[in-house]
């Protein structure tokens, strides 16, 4: 005789099916499933939105110090904290103290790489890219099936609105009946 039923038989290296009308957190390393309390909710709950928020802020002012205004705003930080060294260095020496020394920096290689990092939120993952593909947006494939899940979830919403409305206007439209 076999089994009553067939609850929770779930073949190995996959997981139970969840609930209907739950989703996956998109953050990196929540992906906990929950339901969502409007349409378009991304994340699970207010800290994940906050950790996807700082990600969202690391990498944009990684894009910005890769631009060329924010090379010239990082060279004049960098010449402005030379010079309080050396002031500090010119202190310390009158007091006695060695200086510390600082090292160098490692030989760029032949090529020219560009370090990208992963457009899925929360994932602080950078690679190298070389600077004539810059194509790779994902560290992994993972994570752009992550993100890819969720832009056509949503799309499908988006769509479902439009015909939603142009469904409606054409009830509004509806001449009324003369007979």
């Amino acid at each position: 005789m076999g089994p009553d039923s067939f609850h929770q038989v779930v073949p190995a290296g996959q997981e139970a099916c969840p609930a209907p009308g739950t989703r996956r957190c998109l953050l990196k390393d929540c992906e906990e499933w929950f339901t969502p309390a409007c349409p378009r909710s991304r994340f699970c709950s207010g800290e994940c939105a906050a950790a996807a928020r700082r990600w969202r802020c690391v990498k944009a002012s990684r894009r910005y110090r890769a631009s060329d205004a924010g090379r010239v705003r990082r060279r004049e930080q960098n010449r402005h904290y030379r010079q309080r060294r050396r002031e500090r260095a010119a202190f310390s020496a009158s007091a006695g103290a060695a200086a510390p020394r600082e090292g160098q920096r490692p030989a760029l290689g032949a090529e020219v790489f560009g370090e990208h990092m992963c457009d899925r939120p929360g994932c602080y993952v950078a690679f190298a890219v070389p600077a004539a593909s810059t194509s790779r947006h994902f560290c992994s494939t993972a994570c752009r099936l992550a993100l890819r899940r969720v832009l056509d979830r949503e799309w499908r919403y988006r769509q479902r609105r439009r015909r939603w409305r142009r469904e409606g206007r054409r009830r509004c439209r509806a001449s009324p009946d003369t007979s």
